[in-house]
């Protein structure tokens, strides 16, 4: 195992604009993190230069303490698991596999017993005669996955291995990975514009936005405390509720104002809000609920008119028109409404985020534990649903 460290990195083509700004990262020994972000936000091209495989235009690059930038990627104990597979058509599993350290001239009795161990491992063992063609997709990616480990790095580089399955076979794929380096222990990192996948494998996400880091942390402080508009609309599935609105300040009372209504704010963290700050009002959809026979408590409310029905098991992916905004809800199926209805939808103060019109930043951010967390498994169970969404 070992660490990874960013000081100051940077890379850029042929003096054409920054594809990474100058960053800083660290990745702890045994850490697995997730390196997420839209395509073109520069997540590759840094897995790229821990790899090896780009040159770095400025900055350091360390592994395990040591500085990388001009170390051949072969001299760098790292081993990459590309998005094609990238397996030898004409050799069976076994061959591929033992490809590497056949290349070391490693003997055949220790080729033999790693190959068959790591076979093991991923479930390849009545597989290691087939050829890449005669295998699954899934099959395929193991397979890769396999002759990556054999050579037992001290760091897994994963390019959006999963890219080319269907459904089931990543959620399989997913599980591997995770109980693989729930085994293994090796620092890991992964790319992937997926946040399923970032939110069920990583320790750590690193949230990227056109070559610089937006936010990182753990699954759940990105997903209860985005510190900025565009990581609210990033994570999370179904897509977190987004209304244009204003604030309101008067008689020591503070008021966000929006086309659908105006709601008085209680709770401290708003306190930095300014009288006419023009805002950006968000909720995620799964914790907005069907108001039993209009009662509200001291929720905040929303009223509209069913736009949408859509069935997805347990739940129902609710549409509502409200004043001509749309505003999607999870509830359960049970209590799904039907089409053209008019419902109150309410929500806890607690669950509101405010951005900045201007800038899109979170204004009404409190510390983790100021705030109630409604746990990971929230976001997990709301990204899978959205399998079914999308």
């Amino acid at each position: 195992m070992a660490n990874i460290t960013c000081r100051g990195l940077t890379k850029q083509y042929d003096g054409g604009p920054p594809v990474l700004h100058p960053l800083d990262m660290h990745i702890d020994e045994g850490e697995f993190v997730v390196l997420l972000g839209p395509s073109g936000c520069g997540k590759s091209t840094m897995l790229r230069m821990i790899a090896g495989l780009e040159e770095i235009s400025g900055g350091d690059l360390s592994i395990g303490g040591t500085v990388v930038n001009e170390v051949p990627a072969r001299e760098r104990n790292v081993a990459m698991v590309f998005q094609n597979y990238a397996l030898y058509p004409h050799m069976s599993v076994y061959d591929n596999i033992a490809f590497g350290l056949r290349r070391l001239r490693t003997p055949k009795v220790e080729i033999d017993r790693r190959v068959r161990e790591v076979a093991a491992m991923l479930n390849l063992d009545g597989l290691l005669d087939r050829k890449p063609r005669a295998m699954s997709g899934g099959q395929q990616q193991r397979a890769a996955i396999a002759r990556a480990m054999i050579k037992t790095p001290s760091v897994f580089l994963f390019d959006e291995p999963l890219s080319n399955l269907d459904a089931k076979l990543r959620a399989q794929l997913r599980t591997d990975i995770k109980r693989l380096h729930q085994r293994l222990k090796t620092t890991t990192v992964y790319v992937t514009h997926d946040q399923l996948e970032a939110m069920t494998l990583a320790d750590r996400v690193i949230l990227m936005r056109g070559g610089r880091i937006e936010q990182e942390g753990t699954p759940t402080e990105l997903y209860q405390y985005p510190r900025t508009f565009f990581a609210a609309g990033f994570i999370g599935t179904p897509a977190m509720n987004f209304l244009t609105g204003s604030v309101q300040r008067a008689a020591g009372t503070v008021s966000a104002t929006s086309a659908t209504g105006c709601w008085q704010l209680r709770g401290n963290r708003f306190d930095r809000l300014r009288d006419g700050q023009a805002v950006t009002l968000a909720i995620r959809p799964n914790y907005l609920r069907l108001a039993d026979n209009g009662r509200v408590d001291d929720s905040l409310i929303l009223n509209g008119t069913v736009e949408l029905v859509e069935m997805l098991g347990a739940e129902a992916l609710v549409t509502v028109d409200c004043s001509g905004e749309r505003i999607a809800a999870l509830v359960p199926s049970s209590a799904a409404p039907r089409t053209d209805e008019k419902v109150t939808l309410a929500f806890s103060e607690r669950d509101l985020h405010i951005f900045d019109a201007k800038t899109g930043e979170n204004v009404s951010l409190d510390a983790p534990g100021d705030v109630a967390v409604h746990g990971i498994q929230d976001a997990i169970e709301h990204a899978k649903t959205g399998l079914g969404v999308h």
